[in-house]
């Protein structure tokens, strides 16, 4: 295998799924259970995910389908929506803001979209009392698109016929800070999608939210009960991340293979189909020593795909440069700091604005002189979490943006939520590691589920560069 950027990159894809060519992407693309759950008729869709797990990649594939059989899709950028509801404070005409700023963007989208230029989009709006379906037919009916390519007259055409438009608002939640105004502003974007599916009907709405954004919105504002069962929390096991690096080196090579077909095999079965690039073992020290390399990768993710193109990819890069034809040991064990530091920094920027001080939270964690010694650290129960984050807190003063300052359970709860923090159960010589979409209100301030706590094992390079031989002696693998 010659490991060049063209390779790796045609290996294992791009970290980012808009930055990548959407006929490649829709040829590896992994469709689970949750793309059936998001792309279908119903009229309001909200996918809840943590940044790198894959909510931007469903909503470009699922677009691309829909243009392919004819359907009208709207994407909405926050670009988009800049301006909409600043400086309203009540809750009603907050709603109201957010209703009309969206059916006018939407109509402006589908008619640009086709080269049709429409002055006084908002007031022939409300000559439809608002009702977009109605407006765009009328509009498509009146205009003359004889000119358009054949592709986009059959959307027209069947825009007409059906009524049915398909619009998608991604990314959101960029700039997030947990302030009350930021809330109240996706409360009243949920609320204002909501009302307007309501009243035109042929409309579907499909939102992306962060995981931490939606949950805290849903927790602040009653209001957001009436959409919780549209609600699709996307989250991924490790089965199903190992089939979807199967699926992407099988596709590189040429071989066909389906996602449910992947699916039904063991892991070790599908680790097979990775030995043209991947050492089949990995050969570490203590725990790791000669364990299947997959197992190696699914410990060191953060069940986000992103996470496993970033360590392949680094991987694959150190390879090249020792000049070896598979990703080994040597290559992983090179970057393994790389990668921490990496994933660090992300969840500092991602978070910095909800709380500014994360930095001098996180990096407090890191294990004592004394922890090091007793060979403790990066587990806890959760007496010993709390009593860790109290002795943090005597040197800085925790305090969320909003205003609130911190005790040590709502800096546990935090912890848990960003995915610093995972449950854990030993079972055996393995780890069983629980994240927050699966399991939300593990760490619910009042209620000790007794679980212990642990920081995740692709934060540890990063938090004891100065001993590193000793995180594998420490380290348990996840369980298959």
């Amino acid at each position: 295998m010659d490991f060049t950027e063209e390779n790796i990159a045609a290996l294992f894809g791009h970290e980012a799924a808009e930055d990548e060519d959407i006929d490649r992407l829709r040829s590896y693309y992994f469709k689970g259970n949750v793309f059936e759950q998001v792309a279908n008729d119903l009229p309001l869709r909200i996918l809840v995910g943590h940044k790198g797990i894959g909510k931007s990649a469903l909503f470009h594939v699922a677009m691309a389908e829909e243009r392919q059989q004819g359907k009208l899709s709207i994407l909405i950028k926050p670009d988009d929506i800049v301006g909409i509801g600043d400086g309203e404070t009540d809750i009603l005409k907050l709603i109201r803001e957010w209703k009309s700023g969206i059916t006018e963007i939407v109509s402006r989208k589908a008619l640009t979209s086709f080269g049709l230029q429409f002055d006084g989009v908002r007031a022939k709006l409300n000559e439809y009392g608002g009702k977009l379906i109605d407006f765009l037919q009328a509009t498509f009916k009146a205009s003359d698109y004889a000119n358009l390519q054949e592709s986009k007259r059959h959307i027209i055409e069947e825009f007409l016929k059906s009524g049915r438009i398909y619009v998608y608002l991604d990314d959101l939640d960029r700039g997030w800070q947990g302030r009350p105004n930021d809330i109240k502003k996706i409360s009243a974007l949920l609320n204002a999608v909501r009302d307007i599916a309501a009243e035109s009907k042929g409309i579907s709405f499909r939102v992306s939210l962060r995981s931490d954004v939606y949950y805290l919105a849903r927790t602040s504002d009653e209001s957001t009960d009436k959409i919780e069962g549209s609600v699709i929390w996307y989250s991924w096991t490790n089965h199903e991340i190992l089939a979807l690096l199967v699926k992407r080196i099988d596709q590189f090579f040429g071989r066909k293979s389906s996602t449910e077909s992947l699916l039904k095999l063991s892991q070790p079965a599908m680790a097979k189909h990775l030995q043209d690039v991947l050492a089949p073992e990995f050969n570490g020290r203590g725990n790791w020593e000669s364990i299947p390399t997959y197992r190696m990768l699914m410990s060191l993710i953060r069940k986000r795909p992103r996470d496993l193109v970033k360590l392949c990819t680094l991987a694959a890069r150190s390879a090249r440069t020792i000049k070896e034809d598979k990703i080994g040991t040597k290559c992983f064990e090179n970057i393994f700091e790389e990668y921490s530091q990496g994933r660090l920094q992300d969840t500092i920027n991602e978070y910095r604005s909800e709380l500014p001080d994360i930095e001098r939270l996180l990096f407090g964690m890191k294990p004592s002189k004394e922890e090091k010694r007793a060979k403790l650290g990066y587990v806890y129960n959760t007496d010993s979490l709390l009593k860790k984050i109290q002795n943090i807190q005597q040197n800085v003063q925790l305090k969320f943006a909003n205003g609130k300052v911190a005790d040590a359970k709502d800096i546990a709860a935090f912890m848990y939520k960003i995915n610093f923090l995972t449950a854990r159960k030993e079972i055996g010589a393995s780890i069983e590691r629980q994240y927050f979409e699966e399991s939300r209100y593990l760490s619910h301030k009042f209620v000790d589920f007794g679980f212990d706590w642990e920081i995740h094992p692709a934060y540890r390079w990063a938090l004891q560069p100065d001993h590193i031989s000793d995180i594998f002696t420490q380290l348990k693998p996840s369980a298959d």
